[in-house]
């Protein structure tokens, strides 16, 4: 790999963002490439923002992703995919979750959530994937799975599905999630 590749996630506290992140960035290292992340938590544990933003490549200095750099951004939540969108690089990937999750302020009625964001999305970002890991993983019997569907999703785009991410996922999700999990990837990865 010539070039280092940055991938942001982003997404809202409770969804799994940075155990997908750091799975990704252990089976990156597993497989001899060097790796650096970063993770935001912000208000995550009141549904505030969650960001993590992973660097790999043959040598990365810094975890850290400037606006408009980001080959992908995964979005956990579509309406912080429009929020985020701005770091995308031109001809980046943009993987959306097509799921809402209602800040405080829209349950009190003080604003309103954003209408039609994956059409202004896909308008926006011509390499726009669109999953409904929500629905999948609900279909797997957990609705925390969605992180995992969606990292399968991510590792399909960076043509990195032949890697061996079970042996990750035995690494780092507690045992009697395993299964799921690695169901959860190979559902992704299909998407």
């Amino acid at each position: 790999m010539d070039k280092n590749k940055s991938i942001l996630f982003v997404g809202v506290g409770g969804q799994g963002t940075i155990l997908a992140s750091k799975i990704l960035s252990e089976g990156l290292m597993k497989n001899g490439f060097d790796v650096k992340m970063s993770e935001v938590h912000g208000m995550a544990q009141r549904g505030g923002s969650v960001t993590t933003q992973v660097r790999y490549g043959n040598k990365v200095y810094s975890p850290l992703i400037e606006q408009g750099d980001a080959d992908v951004i995964v979005a956990f939540e579509k309406s912080e995919a429009a929020r985020w969108v701005s770091y995308l690089k031109k001809g980046g990937n943009l993987v959306v979750n097509d799921y809402e999750i209602h800040p405080v302020t829209v349950l009190i009625g003080q604003d309103k959530y954003p209408e039609n964001v994956n059409d202004r999305l896909k308008s926006t970002v011509e390499n726009t994937l669109i999953v409904n890991a929500a629905e999948i993983a609900e279909e797997l019997g957990n609705i925390k799975a969605q992180n995992v569907v969606l990292l399968g999703a991510l590792i399909k785009a960076l043509g990195l599905h032949n890697l061996n991410w079970d042996e990750v996922i035995e690494t780092l999700v507690p045992e009697k999630a395993v299964e799921l999990n690695k169901t959860a990837l190979r559902r992704g990865i299909n998407a």
